[in-house]
């Protein structure tokens, strides 16, 4: 039996892909504005891409940032610092990204956490169990703007993920030609057939993949992203354009 994960009353893995929004802002004013036009719009998650605030090096200001986007939110929110080398808008130190993360699960604020793979197993693993036993999701996520790997490694790197306690797998590669979208549809069905411990998270960025961001329900894909302004990746959808195609696909 697959299994399914439930936040907030958002079940993954069940049904259509679930809709997240990133929120981009580079000030606090930008951000919380933003959090106020959401209020008005259906989407299931609400991702805080902390990247791009200007002042995410001061803790504090983070956590006042995310408690006041809670008491406006009560769909998921998603926490994510996308580094420099997978496609984020800043860059941090080891140590600096592990208290980042501590002191926003600590806070119980943020339902979701996003770990990125590639920043070494013993970190991701060890997050990972601390965000679990505080009852916060794990996505744990890998990103390629320039290439799609082969089928066979976006199965292994999802695997992966599962083994070092993911609980939402999550990999978004760019296409350089219709056959890397393909490769990314076939390796996505093929890991929610046979390996279903954990939905899993997957697209093809950039125009070439955009039909990979609303086949979910047919290929295993549990969450897509889109945008109500700016987007936080190449190829995601307007939020309303999204919820019609989903509407029809379903």
């Amino acid at each position: 039996m697959k299994q399914v994960v439930k936040v907030k009353g958002v079940v993954f893995g069940e049904g259509s892909p679930k809709i997240c929004i990133p929120i981009v802002g580079r000030t606090y004013e930008e951000i919380i504005m933003e959090a106020h036009r959401l209020a008005e719009i259906e989407f299931d998650v609400l991702e805080l891409r902390i990247d791009f605030f200007m002042d995410v090096a001061e803790s504090e200001s983070v956590i006042k940032l995310l408690r006041e986007i809670r008491s406006l939110c009560t769909k998921p929110i998603l926490f994510t610092f996308r580094t420099k080398q997978e496609g984020g808008e800043a860059q941090i130190e080891s140590e600096e990204y592990v208290a980042l993360y501590r002191s926003v699960i600590d806070t119980g604020l943020a339902d979701m956490v996003d770990l990125e793979l590639f920043l070494g197993d013993e970190l991701v693993s060890s997050l990972a169990a601390y965000a679990k036993e505080r009852q916060v999701v794990v996505v744990m996520s890998n990103h390629d703007f320039y290439k799609t790997p082969a089928k066979e490694e976006i199965i292994n790197r999802l695997v992966r993920m599962q083994q070092l306690g993911a609980d939402l797998p999550k990999i978004a590669v760019m296409p350089n030609s219709k056959k890397d979208v393909m490769t990314v549809l076939e390796a996505t069905f093929e890991m929610s057939e046979k390996h279903r411990e954990t939905p899993i998270i997957t697209m093809s960025m950039g125009r070439l993949g955009v039909i990979s961001r609303v086949a979910g329900e047919l290929t295993g894909s549990a969450m897509t992203f889109a945008t109500n302004g700016k987007a936080s990746a190449p190829g995601q959808i307007p939020i309303e354009e999204m919820r019609q195609i989903l509407s029809i696909m379903g």
